[in-house]
């Protein structure tokens, strides 16, 4: 296949079908016709002896062959880009983007504030929506370029993708200011003998807390299971049930905090970005911004 044969507008054609799952919307995006999409694809599947895009009742589904070229193509696009515009630089100050992230609920009330403060700071015009996805479907919005940044455990892992540590959390047991533990030190035959709640965004499967247990030998009852911390206040405050959560999550919380009794792995968050934006100066200025927090420690 010799380059300097091939239309290159045709890769930001494909790029823009694969975006909007669409040939109408490629088309108002482009400014140009639909039937000019529609020629610009058909000698794209001549190009590569592939049909890319088949019709769906959500719109035009890429096919295998698709999806293994998108990354590259847009990391080349992006390159040619930066060459073409000199876009060099990112200045927050006057910058007008909305950014897409997913979080986790940890890193919502944890780190969205910090950011959201630096945001109002620095960068007034930048505007952020903020998501959670399962974590399958995380690095192909990445590659879609629906999605800019994810916060999430390391479990979050895909070989386009690049991460780093954003921030380390220990995990303590919480309960009601009048619970009959609240003026001993919490011991293991304590925690065991009592009824927990347990917080996570997964319907099923164990926690963190969990498996220490379970590496351990031990088992704790579970009375209640929530898949986000807005209700646990409540329910602590009405209950005896204890709580095992990360510290920063329990941050102006009246109630008494204890270390747990027995070991137990910190909760770890990364921040992960797809490999085809790594240059682009306006995801590395938020991935920056979110780094430069120092909220390693929870």
């Amino acid at each position: 296949m010799n380059l300097s044969r091939i239309d290159l507008n045709l890769f930001v054609v494909f790029e823009t079908v694969f975006s909007q799952h669409s040939l109408t919307r490629a088309a108002e995006v482009l400014h140009v016709s639909q039937p000019a999409v529609s020629n610009s694809l058909s000698r794209l599947r001549k190009l590569f002896d592939d049909p890319l895009f088949v019709r769906s009742p959500g719109g035009m589904t890429p096919t295998p062959r698709a999806q293994q070229l998108i990354c590259p193509v847009r990391e080349a696009l992006g390159l040619l880009d930066n060459c073409v515009s000199d876009r060099l630089a990112f200045d927050p100050k006057t910058a007008r983007q909305t950014f897409r992230i997913h979080a986790t609920e940890h890193a919502e009330t944890h780190v969205l504030p910090k950011l959201v403060k630096k945001l109002g700071e620095q960068a007034p015009g930048i505007s952020l929506e903020i998501v959670f996805l399962n974590r399958r479907d995380a690095p192909l919005a990445m590659a879609r370029g629906e999605l800019h940044l994810a916060l999430d455990a390391p479990l979050l892992s895909h070989p386009e993708l690049i991460s780093r540590p954003l921030l380390k959390d220990e995990y303590v047991c919480i309960f009601r200011s009048g619970h009959p533990l609240a003026r001993r030190r919490l011991t293991l035959k304590q925690y065991l003998a009592s009824e927990h709640v347990h917080v996570s965004s997964r319907v099923k499967g164990s926690g963190h807390v969990d498996l220490a247990l379970r590496s351990a030998g031990e088992q704790r009852r579970i009375a209640l299971r929530l898949q986000h911390f807005t209700a646990l206040p409540a329910i602590l405050e009405q209950s005896d049930l204890l709580a095992s959560i990360p510290a920063g999550a329990t941050r102006g919380w009246p109630f008494p905090v204890r270390k747990l009794p027995f070991e137990t792995p910190e909760l770890a968050l990364q921040v992960f970005w797809h490999r085809s934006v790594d240059h682009d100066p306006a995801n590395r200025w938020l991935r920056e911004a979110l780094l430069d927090l120092s909220i390693m420690r929870g």
